[in-house]
């Protein structure tokens, strides 16, 4: 593989370092380096207030946080360079931790609405119309026959399509849309914002399958998690430990495993960090509806 096909494959971060819009000088991210390739699974966890949801949005350009330092290169771009659009035209996808409710939006025209946008490409081909299959774009044939597929593998009632975005959704419900516009759009690297999170055991399976049957070699994978236990369902190929505004340390599945035998205060000491707080605050939560000791007991 050259190293422009290699470089094709790889989001690479360096250095980065992001504050809030709202308060520039106090940094939360504090020099991330992390490279994730097509194909790999990337889970990042850490204490509250470490920072991985900052990392999600810095990433997608959200206006809230402002990059201080480094840089991110995908697909021989300077991603920090472009807009939130052009990052997703790029094949970059955000499933948000509390996604929003569009009251009198539907489902299905909010996908094709998105869809349509991705194929026009990052500098919008005016050759392509998307809404004429001829000059590039889906029929609303072919669009309704992809949604049905999509919907059938994330089991998926096909009523979903035409009831409003995320309005009167439950936890479970706005998490496997979220599924669902990403198996839609068919990303090259998602960006899994605490996926898990609100979620009760049976919700967060569900959402696991969803991610697992989209997997596939010219996928990336960006898994930020707050429960361990995701990771029983999505295995990951390299665990990440966010804690200070940084990566503390790397491994693979059995570190997560440490993590919610011993908490994170052990990495952390381990890594020069002064916690401040007990180990007990620096546990590993239990997902909803796990018993109290199952990682103990395994």
């Amino acid at each position: 593989m050259t190293q422009s096909q290699l470089a094709d494959r790889e989001l690479v971060i360096r250095g980065l370092r992001v504050a809030p819009t709202a308060k520039p000088d106090r940094e939360i991210l504090q020099g991330i380096d992390l490279t994730v390739r097509k194909g790999e699974v990337h889970a990042i966890m850490g204490p509250n207030g470490s920072g991985k949801t900052t990392l999600a949005y810095a990433l997608m350009g959200h206006p809230a946080y402002v990059v201080t330092g480094g840089e991110v290169h995908w697909k021989g771009y300077d991603l920090l360079k472009l807009s939130a659009d052009k990052r997703s035209r790029l094949g970059l996808f955000l499933a948000f931790q509390y996604p929003t409710a569009i009251p009198g939006l539907s489902v299905a025209s909010f996908i094709r609405s998105a869809l349509n946008a991705k194929l026009q490409g990052i500098d919008k081909d005016p050759n392509v119309d998307p809404t004429d299959a001829t000059r590039g774009g889906v029929s609303m044939l072919d669009f309704r026959r992809r949604m049905r597929e999509k919907m059938a593998l994330l089991k998926m009632d096909e009523g979903f399509a035409t009831r409003y975005v995320n309005e009167g959704f439950s936890g479970g419900e706005k998490k496997r849309l979220e599924m669902l516009q990403m198996a839609m759009l068919g990303p090259e690297m998602a960006i899994l914002d605490e996926t898990d999170s609100g979620l009760d055991i049976d919700a967060l399976r569900i959402v696991a399958e969803g991610v697992n049957a989209q997997l596939n070699d010219d996928l990336g994978v960006l898994l930020i998690t707050h429960y361990q236990r995701l990771l029983n369902h999505i295995t990951p190929d390299v665990v990440h430990v966010l804690a200070a505004g940084r990566i503390v340390t790397s491994g693979g599945k059995d570190l997560a495993l440490r993590l919610e035998e011993e908490g994170y205060g052990p990495i952390l000491r381990e890594a020069g960090l002064e916690t401040g707080v007990s180990d007990e605050a620096l546990q590993v939560p239990l997902a909803p509806g796990e018993p109290v000791g199952a990682g103990a007991a395994r």
